[in-house]
């Protein structure tokens, strides 16, 4: 929640020098920060769907999903994976117009990570990330976003790592101008 690229993303989307003045909420999963409850590595979609019943209740507005590295996974499978999405209380996706990924890690820890659901995911997607970024491979990016459903964009930031060390401002005019032509 208090991530640097976290709070960048938040600003992108709130901040009024970046014209899209939405609401944003934060949150730390399950198990991380002063969270209750232990991390599991897939239940943790259950608390993006929570947080996304508790938006569209509270603002009544259509509703971007922007996540980071283990927030994109977690956003993606909530909003995208029929078998995950079977598995929750209510249909996270309902109001989600738009999903972000930041840094969408592809390997991490000797483990790789496939998304084969996005093929049928037909919501808008942004995959933005550095092109040195140590968890996710341009090129294993690239086929994440090769086999993705349209509408996607893939966006690597040049010279970035996962953190977007020294892109933290690219990353979120990238942002903006993605959402800013999808709202328009």
């Amino acid at each position: 929640m208090h991530n640097k690229v976290v709070y960048h993303a938040m600003k992108a989307l709130n901040a009024p020098e970046f014209g899209l003045a939405l609401p944003v909420l934060r949150f730390n999963f399950r198990g991380t920060g002063l969270s209750e409850g232990a991390h599991d590595g897939m239940a943790e979609t259950a608390d993006v769907a929570a947080a996304l019943n508790w938006l569209a209740a509270e603002y009544e507005l259509p509703i971007v999903l922007a996540g980071f590295s283990f927030g994109a996974a977690m956003a993606l499978y909530a909003c995208c994976d029929p078998q995950t999405r079977s598995q929750l209380p209510f249909d996270p996706r309902a109001d989600v117009r738009f999903i972000a990924a930041l840094g969408l890690p592809t390997q991490a820890e000797g483990r790789h990570y496939r998304y084969p659901f996005l093929s049928q995911c037909t919501l808008p997607k942004l995959f933005l990330s550095g092109d040195h970024d140590q968890f996710a491979p341009a090129d294993d990016l690239r086929d994440v976003a090769a086999t993705t459903a349209n509408p996607k964009r893939i966006v690597l930031l040049p010279g970035a790592d996962h953190f977007f060390a020294g892109q933290l401002d690219a990353m979120q005019n990238e942002l903006a101008r993605w959402l800013k032509e999808l709202l328009a």
